[in-house]
């Protein structure tokens, strides 16, 4: 089955003729179709083979399993699933749930990884493997997939909880934490690209804006290390700790990425508005480090106003795009409406499953060049430079950010 190639070369899927509808033949005249992207933030993919119930769960933010009765193929992801992924595995388009995962199941995870990754076009991948309930791929073994490239992205979170550990353990003192910290961040490897906060996730986004310092800092650490010793989990949660990691990944100009909005269960989802935010990328903005404000989604139209106001601030829709399915359209377009094209960029934050991947490609796609196509009819743009936007939001503005030849 068909590969990704480089610049101009992948298609959507390569096994077979496809229906793409109207908004593809827009996107073909308008020369869109076989742009390669730069997937600036996703996760690993899954290592073996999955029951129903388990692929289902990687298909939605929830917790736990629907009622009785209900799939997760009767949602915008599941329909758009059926739809854009069957062909790639030799399936027609809209391939019922059950021919779907017996082809899957029959192919073995491997192929199915290689087969969507292949046919996604998506040639680098930047991966967060921060998160892993269990044993994922990490960035080079997900891009051989696709005989693409994979680079990292730290997590600050991670950093700070194994110093923790170190703390706990006696190997530094509570005064040391903060060193540690800026240490290992300062030995990371040639192929990382950038530092990622989870802030929204575990103690909102309403952070202090200037840099706490070190006594600040001390003084937090200690306290987060008695909740520890008194029982509690070792999970980051002291606003003054995750506005200290960001500065950390600003001191070491490294683009820095934070989550804002749509997540799972738990995520308190008023706290991850990304306004919270203004007085931390007011205090930030002198310093020209990229702030890169992930998947957004209820708020996207407030980060295109970041995007708009703060010359340093960049947006994705990520893991948006797949979860909305067809209505992703519109939501491109919404993100447009004020973030300035070369501060828009394409992610799938896709974690587990090579679906994820191929939908988020092929969904972004379509609802991008549907954008493009629409404004050069209303004579808003050229054809010109719908081509040149393009190339910006696909892979160009993601090169910049990260610095990647």
């Amino acid at each position: 089955m068909g590969r990704s190639g480089g610049v101009g070369g992948p298609d959507l899927v390569d096994h077979g003729p496809v229906d793409h509808g109207p908004v593809d033949l827009k996107l073909v005249d308008h020369g869109l179709v076989d742009l390669e992207l730069v997937d600036h933030h996703c996760h690993g993919l899954v290592r073996r083979d999955l029951t129903r119930p388990e692929f289902e769960s990687m298909l939605t933010e929830a917790d736990r399993p629907g009622p009785p009765g209900t799939t997760l193929f009767d949602s915008q992801i599941g329909l758009a699933l059926r739809r854009w992924c069957a062909p790639a595995l030799d399936l027609p388009p809209h391939a019922d749930p059950e021919t779907y995962l017996e082809r899957r199941a029959e192919l073995g995870h491997a192929e199915v990884h290689r087969r969507l990754l292949g046919a996604s076009g998506i040639s680098t991948f930047c991966v967060d493997a921060g998160f892993q309930p269990e044993p994922l791929t990490g960035a080079e073994d997900l891009a051989g997939f696709a005989g693409g490239r994979g680079l990292d992205v730290v997590r600050l979170e991670r950093i700070a909880e194994r110093a923790a550990v170190d703390v706990l353990t006696g190997q530094i003192g509570v005064t040391h934490l903060a060193d540690t910290v800026r240490a290992r961040l300062a030995e990371r490897t040639p192929s990382t690209v950038a530092v990622k906060s989870v802030a929204a996730y575990r103690a909102g986004l309403a952070l202090p804006a200037r840099r706490p310092t070190d006594r600040e800092v001390a003084a937090a650490t200690r306290t987060w290390i008695n909740e520890i010793r008194g029982g509690a989990a070792i999970r980051l949660h002291d606003p003054v700790l995750h506005s200290f990691l960001i500065w950390c990944g600003v001191e070491a100009r490294l683009p820095v990425q934070i989550h804002v909005g749509y997540g799972d269960a738990d995520l308190d989802l008023a706290r991850g508005n990304p306004l919270l935010l203004t007085g931390l990328l007011r205090a930030i903005a002198p310093t020209e480090v990229a702030v890169l404000l992930l998947h957004c989604y209820p708020f996207h139209r407030e980060a295109a106003y970041l995007a708009q106001v703060f010359a340093n601030v960049h947006l994705d829709l990520g893991l948006a795009i797949n979860n909305t399915g067809r209505g992703s359209i519109g939501l491109i377009a919404q993100a447009l409406e004020l973030a300035p094209f070369g501060k828009f960029l394409f992610s799938t934050d896709a974690y587990a499953l090579g679906e994820l991947f191929l939908l988020g490609a092929t969904l972004f796609r379509r609802g991008l060049a549907a954008f493009l196509a629409d404004g050069v009819d209303d004579d808003a743009w050229t054809a010109a430079d719908a081509a040149r936007i393009a190339r910006l939001v696909c892979a160009d503005n993601a090169r910049r950010v990260y610095a990647l030849s």
